[in-house]
This record gives structure tokens, sequence and C-alpha cells, in this order.
């Protein structure tokens, strides 16, 4: 039974709808984030001035700044889902890597604020007041952003949302600094207090790598770079498995995870009619876009074979 061709117009819409729908997912996960993120950089916050913790603050402070970059993502992902129109043919899509370069920046604002003031720690240092109550709050929010940076991580996976794996690793972030932390106290119990301000400085060479990771992979989406997931063997299979393909070559895509635009050069018999030719473009763009994973939109260029 010979395979179904849909027209472009069909996959167009269909591929829309598909992202619309994944846009209002990756929003949904945002605000589950958003409401847990709040309520750890609250607690945080609070039991880390009662205990004098300047590594607890900071880290309060992170918590802080990961809500504000879920508001981020919110905000990025609902623009970012706005259909295609005149100015921009393409669709909104890059709008999502602005928001992840948005996160990126706000790590490394969080990472200067927390180095400027681990330096003063270390210069006048003042013990932080450890109790049981302190401890189990880090213990407990440790659990919290574990679970969230996970939950977080696989949805941006499933959903191929670049801002959302950002802001995960942003969570994920966390969990490192309150691991620290707790070994501030820890460090502090044994007699040694100028170890939660250099703790506090670790922290913030911690999140500045974080920030210089996700800047660098969102730049390389905005310059358009080929390291996206278009497995070459995939492509080279799809397309020469196409009847009426006699080979191809220049093949190039760019985007980001999810909402990949490529392009083909493609020959074919010199012989064939326009009509027919023009029927082979759209098999080979119809089995491209089912079967390469994350491309939204393939344009086939039609030439003659000129091979023996």
């Amino acid at each position: 039974m010979p395979d179904r061709v849909f027209p472009r117009q069909t996959l167009c819409r269909w591929s829309n709808h598909y992202r619309y729908m994944q846009g209002d997912r990756v929003q949904r996960v945002f605000i589950i984030v958003l409401a847990l993120n709040l309520a750890v950089a609250l607690a945080k916050a609070v039991f880390g001035i009662i205990a004098g913790s300047v590594s607890m603050v900071a880290d309060a402070l992170h918590s802080g700044f990961d809500s504000f970059s879920n508001i981020v993502g919110i905000i990025a992902i609902y623009l970012a889902g706005k259909p295609p129109d005149p100015e921009h043919p393409y669709g909104h899509g890059k709008i999502e890597t602005l928001g992840t370069l948005v996160i990126g920046s706000m790590l490394l604002l969080t990472a200067a604020g927390i180095l400027i003031e681990g330096y003063r720690r270390l210069i006048s240092p003042v013990a932080p007041s450890i109790t049981a109550v302190t401890v189990g709050v880090m213990i407990g929010t440790l659990i919290i952003n574990i679970a969230v940076s996970t939950y977080e991580r696989r949805k941006g996976e499933e959903y191929q949302s670049q801002i959302l794996v950002a802001d995960s690793l942003h969570t994920r972030s966390d969990v490192f600094v309150s691991i620290a932390v707790l070994g501030g106290f820890l460090a502090v119990r044994l007699g040694f207090p100028e170890a939660d301000p250099i703790i506090a400085f670790a922290i913030g060479l911690l999140i500045a790598r974080m920030g210089i990771r996700i800047l660098y992979e969102a730049a390389e989406i905005l310059t358009d770079s080929m390291n996206l997931p278009c497995d070459p063997a995939l492509v080279r299979a799809v397309v020469m498995d196409t009847p009426g393909v006699a080979g191809y070559h220049d093949f190039r895509c760019r985007g980001k995870p999810g909402e990949i635009f490529a392009d083909i050069h493609v020959t074919v018999d010199p012989a064939l009619s326009v009509s027919r030719a023009h029927a082979i473009s759209e098999e080979v763009e119809r089995r491209l876009r089912e079967t390469v994973p994350g491309l939204s939109e393939v344009v086939v260029h039609i030439e003659p074979d000129d091979s023996p």
C-alpha cells in the first residue's frame, strides 16, 4: 500500500498545533516549579537571617532568582508560542532562546553578588548560629530541589524545551549549593568559622559556571549552529529510501531542539516531469518531518541527476 501524501498546509497546521500544545505543557511545568521555588526561597531566607549564615542567605537569594527565572520562562514560552506573522514568517520560537539568555545572565549576576558578599564576610567573619532548625530547613529544601530539578529536566527533555532544560540546570545548581551550605555548617561546628564565606565564594563560582554554560548553548542556537540532533545517517536513510530519489547533497539545519528548520538538495532523473519531481520533493519532506526528531520544516530543492 503506497504511503499517504499529506499537503504541505496540513503538515504545517499540525506542526504549529503541536508546538502550541507543547508550549502549554511547558508553561504548566514552570508554574508548578515557581510555586515550589518560592516556598524554598522563603524558608531559606527566614532561617538564614535568623542564623546569620551568609551561605544560607546566598542560597536563598539563588532560590529567589530561580523563581524569577520561572517567570521569565513563562513569559518567553507564551511569546514563543505565537503563530507566524508577516514580520516573523518562521514564527517566534527563538524568543524561548532569548529567555534562556536572560536566565543565564541572571545566574552570572547572582554569582557576582555572592562572590562580593563572600569576600566581605571573609574580611569581617561572622560565625552563623547553627541550630537543628536551620539544618532541618536546609535538608528539607535540598530534598525539594532534587525533586524539582529532576522533574523539570525530564519534562524539558520530553517536550524538547531548551528553556525548561536550562532552568532545570539553574535549579540543579541549588542542590549543590545546599550541599555546600550544609558542609559549611559542619566546618563551623568543627571550629572553622571562616569556612562559611569560603563556601559562599565556591557557590558563586559554581553558579557562574552554570550561567556561562547556559549562555554558550543559547548562543549556539542564535548563531545557527549545526550542533543539533539531526542524525546524518538517519537523514541519508530516509532520503535515499524515497522512491525516485537518485541522490542528495547540502543538507543543512538550524534552530533549537523541537523546532529545527532545514533544507536539502535532492537529485532526480532529469527526464521526469515537473509534477512528478514536485511529488518526489513533497514525499521527501513528509518522510523527513515524520522521522527526524524535532524537525519542524524542511525545504527540498530538486535538481537533475547528472551522474553517469
